[in-house]
């Protein structure tokens, strides 16, 4: 069984339902293009992360956006 992960900042609220369904229906079509199988059993697995939760550096994302 295929996996595909995605980690993504959760930005301005995070990604919306829509865009979330857009863009697991493309990486499983590319998915399938590219390799030629897995359509009916490719997860796609999405985790967004606030900027609170990483960092670099010692400081937070959201910390270092700040200046």
């Amino acid at each position: 069984m295929p996996v595909i992960q995605v980690t993504m900042t959760e930005e301005d609220g995070g990604a919306t339902p829509a865009q979330k369904k857009a863009l697991i229906e493309r990486l499983t079509q590319t998915f399938v293009d590219v390799i030629g199988r897995g359509e009916k059993t490719c997860v796609v697995l999405l985790h967004e992360i606030s900027t609170d939760n990483y960092g670099s550096g010692g400081r937070s994302v959201t910390e270092i956006r700040k200046g």
